[in-house]
């Protein structure tokens, strides 16, 4: 029998983050501000009903804007358009993205073994009709050698050579977690794609979207858990494998 040991004692795996504020060759037209009213002699800014709030505050040196009493605050839809409830509501399209834990190491893994290692990727996407998470790189390898990906949802098999995600809790092995809103409530929407979202259930292709948002939406915590098995046929050594997520948002 062959141990699969890693010179060093561990696998390191990289997350490289991309993010696109629109995919290449596509154009956002820009629209009149929906916060500033005119007709030919005047114009108001930051519309609102109600006391206490101010678009701008200002002293000799400093200004703030002051919200105070907002009653209706939040995300309204229909089947075709949603409206943003609140005094200071922002005109300019945004993309948050931020990844954590990027390198990883899966420590030594043998025929009886399986290797495990987390990564934690953060979306928000405001003023778009949502976006698309991607994950995009070759399985680690080891020269020439790659980890056999699992090309459709299987659970781990120690012994038997195996490279896979989810972005998922799963049991076994105890890896990973479900996605987190924040806030919780009605402000988030993010979601795993259907291959990617079953416990105990590995797949890798490059590529593929793993998560997703339909529409605008605070921000989703993505655990994304990536386990590896091998046979004892696999060669040992040092495997490293490099990844990148893209996260493009949809207007």
């Amino acid at each position: 029998m062959v141990n699969f040991l890693f010179r060093e004692k561990r696998l390191r795996i990289g997350f490289v983050l991309l993010a696109f504020v629109a995919p290449l060759g596509f154009s956002v037209p820009v629209a009149a501000d929906p916060n500033q009213s005119s007709s030919t002699h005047y114009s108001v800014n930051e519309v609102q009903f109600g006391a206490g709030s101010s678009d701008n505050t200002c002293s000799g040196n400093y200004c703030a804007q002051a919200s105070v009493g907002d009653t209706g605050v939040g995300t309204a839809c229909s089947a075709n358009y949603c409206a943003q409830g609140g005094f200071m509501i922002s005109t300019s399209p945004l993309l948050e993205v931020s990844v954590a834990n990027e390198t990883q190491n899966m420590g030594t893994i043998t025929p009886t073994t399986t290797g495990s290692a987390t990564m934690l990727v953060k979306v928000r996407s405001y003023l778009s009709s949502g976006y698309t998470l991607e994950i995009i790189g070759l399985t680690p390898s080891q020269g020439t050698h790659h980890l056999t990906a699992l090309t459709s949802p299987s659970t781990s098999q120690p012994g038997t050579e195996q490279f896979g995600v989810n972005l998922v809790a799963n049991t076994m092995p105890s890896v990973g977690a479900a996605p987190l809103q924040v806030p919780s409530g009605s402000f988030s929407f993010g979601y795993v794609k259907d291959s990617y979202k079953n416990a105990d259930q590995f797949m890798y292709q490059s590529g593929d979207d793993v998560a997703e948002s339909d529409s605008s939406t605070g921000e989703t915590d993505y655990t994304v858990s990536m386990v590896a098995n091998v046979s004892n046929v696999t060669p040992g050594g040092y495997y490293v494998g490099a990844f990148q997520a893209e996260v493009v948002p949809v207007f």
